[in-house]
């Protein structure tokens, strides 16, 4: 399976978002992470559809829309429509994920479920066939530049092995707290899709973009 990095561009510079999402699309990034808060499930409010249609415009990255909202199924064919290639929702924040994540198949994009540290990783028993990648956050969601949870990296091991067990080669991402003393152990845990915010946007972007790319492609 192959690895991904994934640039959160809620850690970017937004007097400059056009320019750095092409200099990471130059320098290797697969996907675009974009994260959606509503000030309810989580306490912060980030962006929503106008900033995502005003980016389609300047690349064509795989947009990896994270809704951290209450009740994301009333939003999914929005998010469809602003260019959204993937949309995941939260577990603990969906009245009925199987129907909202089948409703993201219907659309033709992919389906993401998350789970937050304090969910267990069973949840996602009732929805593995319905997905196309399982989120484990690695931090509390909401915000960016905290640190790692370290008991983290267990979780990550259950959930590769939950759809091991199950025949399924699924993409497995992390999203919080992912560095450069870290990445590698959190890839030989069974995570593939890699999110990143400050370790990316924070210093040199493209040279952090490059240096990711490369790591990950060596694990």
């Amino acid at each position: 399976m192959k690895n991904l990095l994934c640039p959160s561009i809620l850690s970017a510079d937004f007097s400059i978002l056009g320019e750095q999402i092409k200099e990471i699309a130059a320098n290797g990034a697969d996907y675009l992470h974009i994260d959606v808060m509503d000030g309810m499930f989580v306490p912060q409010i980030s962006f929503g559809m106008p900033v995502i249609k005003s980016i389609r415009k300047v690349t064509d990255l795989f947009f990896d829309v994270h809704l951290m909202v209450e009740k994301p199924e009333r939003y999914i064919d929005d998010f469809a429509g602003c260019g959204a290639d993937g949309i995941t929702i939260h577990m603990e924040a969906c009245d009925d994920p199987a129907a909202a994540l089948t409703k993201i198949r219907k659309l033709g994009l992919r389906a993401g479920a998350a789970i937050s540290p304090g969910t267990s990783v069973e949840r996602f028993a009732e929805v593995y066939d319905k997905l196309d990648m399982a989120l484990v956050m690695t931090v509390n969601p909401g915000q960016g530049g905290q640190k790692y949870i370290e008991n983290s990296t267990p979780r990550i091991m259950q959930t590769r092995k939950f759809f091991e067990d199950k025949g399924i080669d699924m993409d497995i991402q992390v999203d919080g707290g992912i560095t450069r003393d870290n990445i590698e152990r959190v890839i030989k845990s069974g995570a593939n899709v890699i999110v990143m915010g400050s370790s990316v946007f924070k210093g040199d972007v493209g040279e952090n973009t490059r240096f990711f790319a490369e790591k990950m492609k060596g694990l």
